[in-house]
């Protein structure tokens, strides 16, 4: 074997070697690039869940303020809240805007439930009784989904921020997702209902 034809061949293995690795290279940033594709549609389908629930929540809002105002016609300003809590509700857009709605009608929506107790009449109103029930089913809804969407936030922020999928995700500008969370300290307290 000559000098010549022995540095060919180590060119070739070289040649190969270096396509297999680009290979590899080349196949991973697919499979991180279609990784974080999947995981922030997570999040969009995530979103969605939320949205349905909190549209439930506002369409059931109309039917109790009517049922609430035949019995508690005075209660003038706790239902002018909920009416306009829910508009917020319908009005916002993006997580953060949202989540802030959301307190907004849950703590309408206590203060309307607490007036139950003051009439008990309504308290004992059938109708009433099931549109508490319905909303009742609806909040839990609404709580499975926050936290739902919250863990395909954290799952694909993470994924976005460790390395190396940290690289392709700033190759192809994967922006962090938002939580859907309570910014206001006074907002975390439940309220306090009776019925």
């Amino acid at each position: 074997m000559d000098v010549k034809s022995g540095f060919t061949g180590l060119a070739c293995l070289a040649a190969v070697a270096l396509g297999a690795v680009l290979f590899v290279v080349a196949l991973w940033f697919i499979f991180a690039y279609n990784g974080l594709v999947r995981l922030r549609n997570t999040v969009k389908e995530a979103w969605a869940q939320i949205d349905v629930q909190l549209k439930r929540r506002c369409d059931l809002i109309p039917n109790i303020v009517e049922t609430v105002k035949g019995y508690a016609a005075h209660e003038r300003e706790t239902l002018e809240n909920v009416v306009k809590a829910r508009q917020a509700g319908l009005s916002a857009t993006g997580v953060k805007e949202q989540a802030e709605a959301d307190n907004m009608i849950t703590g309408a929506l206590g203060k309307l439930f607490a007036l139950s107790e003051a009439y008990p009449n309504l308290k004992a109103n059938e109708n009433f009784l099931a549109l508490q029930e319905e909303l009742s089913s609806t909040e839990n809804k609404i709580a499975f989904s926050r936290q739902y969407y919250n863990d395909s936030v954290r799952t694909f922020n993470t994924k976005i921020q460790v390395f190396p999928t940290t690289i392709v995700a700033g190759l192809f500008h994967f922006q962090p997702a938002d939580f859907f969370e309570v910014t206001d300290a006074a907002q975390r307290e439940a309220p306090i209902v009776k019925f």
